[in-house]
């Protein structure tokens, strides 16, 4: 009888002791596991995918973290990690949708063209030029242009380039062309901010909203349909929309974007990184879209338009019919960057004397 009572003290002792001791870590369980199920890392990897700090020498945030906790992306399941549920997001629908999206954009833009062809002048050019940019604001545009194309050629050739690219160049050309995209949208994208950055402030008043804005929104189908010219400023409503919405708007999520993923060394999160790309991607691919219609307009879809940023003069008859409250403004003399009215084309442009 004594025997089984010092017994039973020992099993409620050793149950006790049991219960206030720490659980195995997953390291021990790892341990414990290799001997009934040699192969089976579940304990190991259950502690990793926790998202726990654990001990490292290198300090820095998130350095203790080997793999991100699961996270939820948009139409990811809840048991993947955070990187792989970005990474499932970016090559899934941010790649599908925004590849056709580009893809029909341009189709539209090219079966437009082939309908209706460019916007024509209803009158003959006149002869006679008018001051339409200054060489600091053709500058400004065209550095903001160019390096938005070598942004945009080198971001997607690095975002669809191995669906499209490399099955036709292969590795070595593919990855000798990708590494200098990677590069010069590196290096070009400072250029791009500091040109728009310039240019907002360059041509913000000439944005601004006027009320007969409105009309030419109620008629641009017209516009496009009909070539039927509307009354407007120095911009037309629908540059103004470009203005707010691609140069201020979109260049803003992308260039905040960029900045952060161009920088790393800030110590930004994985999290705030991939939420960063999430940005810049989805904001570029629209960017892109959007320009690609802006560009159209500005060279073969309407006649003479090209030849505006080009030299910096237009003709008085497209001037007349495609901006014709400007027209008058520097007809009248209100208009100072364009004094001295309409000159004959070729006649050389010299300064006044005051």
């Amino acid at each position: 009888m004594r025997r089984t009572l010092l017994t039973l003290g020992l099993v409620v002792v050793a149950a006790g002791a049991a219960a206030q001791a720490p659980a195995p870590s997953g390291a021990q369980q790892q341990q414990e596991r290799q001997t009934t199920q040699p192969g089976n890392n579940a304990p190991v990897m259950r502690e990793i995918k926790s998202g726990e700090k654990h001990y490292t020498g290198i300090q820095g945030r998130e350095t203790g973290v080997l793999i991100q906790p699961p996270a939820r992306f948009p139409g990811q399941s809840a048991m993947a990690t955070a990187g792989e549920a970005w990474r499932n997001f970016r090559n899934g629908p941010v790649t599908f949708y925004g590849g056709w999206l580009v893809v029909l954009v341009i189709a539209a833009i090219l079966g437009f063209y082939a309908w209706k062809g460019p916007v024509k002048l209803h009158e003959p050019p006149s002869g006679r030029q008018l001051r339409r940019f200054s060489p600091f604001e053709m500058t400004v545009h065209w550095s903001a242009a160019i390096s938005f194309c070598v942004l945009g050629i080198s971001g997607l050739t690095m975002f669809f380039g191995k669906h499209i690219l490399l099955p036709i160049i292969g590795y070595t050309l593919f990855a000798w062309f990708t590494a200098l995209c990677k590069n010069l949208h590196n290096f070009i994208a400072p250029l791009f901010i500091v040109s728009v950055v310039v240019m907002i402030f360059m041509w913000l008043r000439d944005n601004l909203p006027r009320a007969y804005d409105w009309q030419w929104f109620g008629k641009a189908w017209a516009f496009f349909a009909r070539g039927e010219h509307i009354p407007s400023g120095r911009f037309n409503a629908g540059e103004k929309a470009w203005f707010w919405g691609g140069v201020i708007l979109l260049s803003a999520f992308v260039a905040w974007s960029g900045v952060i993923l161009l920088f790393p060394n800030f110590d930004q999160s994985r999290a705030v990184m991939q939420d960063a790309w999430s940005v810049h991607a989805i904001a570029a691919l629209i960017y892109i879209t959007v320009s690609l219609g802006h560009i159209y307009m500005g060279t073969i879809g309407v006649e003479g338009a090209y030849g505006n940023m080009r030299h910096g003069y237009t003709d008085e008859t497209w001037a007349k019919e495609h901006h014709s409250i400007w027209y008058e403004e520097v007809k009248s003399g209100r208009r100072p960057e364009a004094a001295g009215g309409a000159v004959p084309e070729g006649a050389p442009h010299m300064k006044e004397k005051p």
